[in-house]
């Protein structure tokens, strides 16, 4: 051999190909290669012919070479490549003696026959079983017996509905049906939903809990059976399961079949990539005038490659934000970096933070809460709104409110900014000061500087003022940015927090109170729990489910 790196192919045939890398040496192969002898020793060619012949001959010896290192070495090395994709799913109705003439007369088996058969193994049941004219109690038994076995199997793994069990039945073909299902046994597959009382056949049940049975039957009985290096090879698994069901067959791989094989599987599920485990991923990419590329290097890739990765680390994100059990919802980001700079003043005139428990989203605004308050599960002993309270979001809140009824534990809390209806955070500051603001942020953009005058509408919001005077003056293409402003005063709050008047303070004083009234009282000023309520009141967190009060 000149190289360590033997590549193999198989053809449409299933036919293995071997390139094996050697090269032609005056050296004789061992006596145990049985070389024939004839070729063994071969004159310098004199001729063209000569020449021919001896090609012809170091073409046989090598061929033969060749053959030997296969089947001595290679094919001894070569691990077990398994595939498995949607056609391999088991049907719900099997004709036993269909299978057994198969199987007698060597007679290939499709897919979803061997799926079934591999079923069959993990019962401890046979085909010879199922076909004896066992009694009525016997053949029931082994029916139960083995229907508990796979039950047990399966549902480890199948976490979406733990009311379901399999059940067999053993009954005679109906001449009705189309072959081979009409003559000899037929054995029924069911499942029984404990909930409903009922059982459907296989076929009838969801296509990504038949793929999930099939797959966990036959993947186990590949555990158990075979022996050596085995590579599972998985086209686009799972793409009719749930999100969470993806989930439970992660765990599978994980748990059965990584410790005893490698797994390859292509996906663009995000539910399907282990974000523990990102050493693991390898993105495919079919590149112009390179074919298709595998690479472990995100950067390189374009989005429609990347597109899975990125939801699935955006959902983790998203339910790494829910990290506390009080959450505080605002329309902006603006809002946020407000109440954490301006509550900064608020302390310096010895008054209070934001309570260190809020953590407090964005969600753009109102008509965003419903998703938001979905994503916030059952474990949120406060939630709370910091929004203008019209009425039409008064009457949204309402609604979350009711459909919550039976899950949560507390109403959503509104906070108003001020005590007048209709202004936003930004309506705390002087609107002489927050017209400096966005004169400086927009300093490149603004003829003029801003002045009351200028923005004269009626509505009493300044920032909605702002934003009519930007769109009907085409000031940076017609859109004010609030965010933008609250930036600059952040990046700029030691050489503006000056100019921030004390009637301002005083407005942002009274909103955190009032937004910190809305937790449950269980610490003093300090943040300690008196010592002869710690107990009753740790208890009661515990056993309070969440809802959103308004």
């Amino acid at each position: 051999l000149n190289s360590d790196i033997v590549q193999i192919s198989v053809n449409y045939n299933n036919e293995r190909i071997w390139s094996i890398p050697t090269t032609e040496t005056s050296s004789t192969p061992p006596s145990s290669f049985n070389i024939p002898s004839d070729t063994s020793e071969i004159e310098p060619p004199t001729s063209i012919r000569g020449a021919i012949d001896a090609q012809a001959v170091n073409s046989q010896k090598s061929s033969v070479l060749n053959k030997k290192i296969e089947q001595d070495f290679l094919e001894k090395w070569l691990p077990k490549f398994v595939y498995f994709d949607n056609y391999s799913t088991m049907r719900g109705k099997i004709s036993i003696n269909d299978l057994k003439e198969k199987t007698l007369s060597s007679g290939i088996l499709d897919d979803a026959d061997r799926t079934f058969m591999s079923l069959l193994t993990l019962t401890g049941l046979s085909l010879e079983d199922l076909d004896q004219d066992l009694g009525y109690e016997d053949i029931k038994v082994e029916l139960e017996s083995a229907a508990i076995t796979i039950t047990d199997e399966i549902f480890e793994y199948w976490q979406q509905n733990r009311e379901l069990k399999v059940e067999f039945d053993l009954s005679q073909a109906d001449p009705a049906d189309v072959p081979p299902l009409n003559e000899g046994k037929i054995l029924h597959v069911r499942i029984e939903n404990a909930r409903h009382r009922v059982t459907v056949s296989f076929d009838e049940r969801s296509k990504g809990f038949v793929w999930f049975f099939s797959f966990l039957s036959y993947f186990s009985h590949l555990e158990e059976t075979e022996e050596g290096d085995l590579i599972i090879l998985l086209d686009e698994p799972g793409t009719a399961l749930h999100a969470m069901a993806q989930q439970d067959f992660l765990r599978f791989m994980d748990e059965r079949l990584a410790p005893k094989c490698q797994v390859i599987y292509s996906t663009h599920s995000p539910f399907m990539v282990d974000l523990k485990k990102l050493n693991r991923v390898r993105t495919v990419q079919d590149m112009d005038g390179r074919g298709t590329v595998v690479s472990n290097d995100a950067v390189e890739n374009d989005a429609e490659t990347l597109f899975p990765l990125q939801m699935a680390l955006g959902y983790q994100m998203a339910q790494t934000l829910f990290t506390s059990p009080h959450c505080l919802m605002v329309n902006e980001a603006s809002d946020l970096i407000y109440l954490k700079k301006l509550g900064e003043l608020v302390a310096l005139d010895h008054g209070s933070l934001m309570d260190p428990r809020w953590v407090v989203i964005p969600v753009g605004s109102s008509e965003n809460l419903p998703t938001f308050v979905s994503l916030l599960g059952e474990n949120y002993l406060s939630v709370a709104v910091m929004m203008d309270l019209t009425p039409t979001n008064k009457k949204r809140i309402e609604r979350i409110n009711v459909s919550n009824s039976d899950g949560l534990a507390n109403p959503l809390k509104w906070v108003q900014v001020t005590r007048v209806r209709d202004a936003d955070i930004e309506d705390l500051f002087e609107p002489s000061f927050y017209l400096k603001l966005v004169n400086l942020t927009y300093v490149q953009q603004l003829e003029d500087p801003l002045t009351m005058k200028l923005i004269s509408e009626s509505n009493p919001r300044i920032v909605e003022r702002i934003k009519m005077y930007f769109k009907s003056h085409d000031i940076s293409n017609g859109e004010f940015d609030r965010y933008k402003v609250a930036t600059y005063l952040l990046e700029n709050f030691d050489a503006l927090k000056h100019e921030i008047s004390e009637d301002t303070v005083k407005k942002i004083a009274s909103l955190i109170q009032r937004i910190n009234d809305l937790l449950p009282n269980i610490s003093d000023r300090n943040g300690h729990l008196p010592e002869e309520d710690n107990l009753e009141l740790a208890d009661n967190l515990i056993d309070n489910r969440p809802r959103i009060t308004m």
